[in-house]
């Protein structure tokens, strides 16, 4: 009994080994030494580096669906999604298509990563966070548990994002045509940092080293090298010397 589908066109390199109940589509390229679990679906044209761990119930370029009312126009056709050499990606996730992972980052069961996303190398993607469309991410980073990071955001090498942290982008909260002239996510510069549960409102920039306490609610520009906190966060004191990035 045939267990998976594997296209006659796709690509899959040596010592590839395939769970069973996968689905592997036209054009996919699969590297060396890959592991992909039971229940895959990878879909046309994604390309798989070498020494890949991809585990259950995962799925690979998926096509974006929209909404009568989305925002967001469908473009004639998304890039395949790109996962670097020695990525690992957990249960449970859904990354999209025009999608960059970076080599030997890891991105955490039951995460979604958006299209049009780029993640950089070595970074790690927690368990249930959700990467909106049209954001960049940088190398070294730490995206924990059930952060949110909205569309639009950029967030620079070596941030921190604590547990449960929510970012946004629309200012009139889906009212009035004139919201979608002023969409913008957030912006954490190279060392920035935030903590557990605090809310980071839209177009907000966190500075290098910036320090957001946990549970603050960012509704100004964090300067470099500060620690802000409460509602509305304010400043509270400098970051310690021995904190900062270039310290460390």
């Amino acid at each position: 009994m045939e267990y998976n589908y594997i296209s006659d066109k796709a690509v899959v390199g040596d010592n590839v080994k395939v769970g069973r109940f996968s689905v592997i589509e036209d054009g996919v390229v699969i590297g060396d030494n890959s592991i992909i679990g039971n229940g895959v679906i990878i879909h046309e044209g994604s390309i798989i580096g070498e020494n890949v761990r991809i585990d259950d119930n995962t799925v690979i370029g998926k096509l974006p669906m929209r909404s009568v009312n989305s925002i967001f126009k469908d473009e004639d056709k998304l890039a395949p999604p790109v996962i670097s050499e020695g990525a690992l990606i957990g249960a449970g996730v859904i990354i999209y298509a025009g999608c960059t992972i970076g080599s030997k980052t890891l991105v955490a069961d039951l995460s979604t990563i958006r299209e049009n996303v780029i993640i950089g190398d070595k970074t790690i993607i927690g368990r249930g966070v959700a990467i909106e469309n049209f954001c960049k991410v940088g190398s070294y980073c730490k995206l924990e548990t059930n952060v949110y990071l909205t569309a639009y955001s950029e967030v620079e090498d070596y941030v921190f994002i604590a547990p449960g942290v929510v970012t946004s982008n629309d200012n009139y909260a889906a009212r009035s045509k004139e919201r979608y002239k002023h969409f913008k996510g957030i912006t954490v510069k190279k060392g920035g940092r935030i903590g557990a549960q605090a809310t980071i409102l839209p177009g907000k920039i966190i500075e290098e080293d910036g320090f957001v306490a946990a549970g603050s609610v960012v509704t100004k520009d964090v300067k470099k090298e500060t620690i802000v906190k409460g509602n509305p966060a304010k400043f509270h004191k400098e970051v310690p010397k021995d904190q900062i990035l270039e310290n460390q």
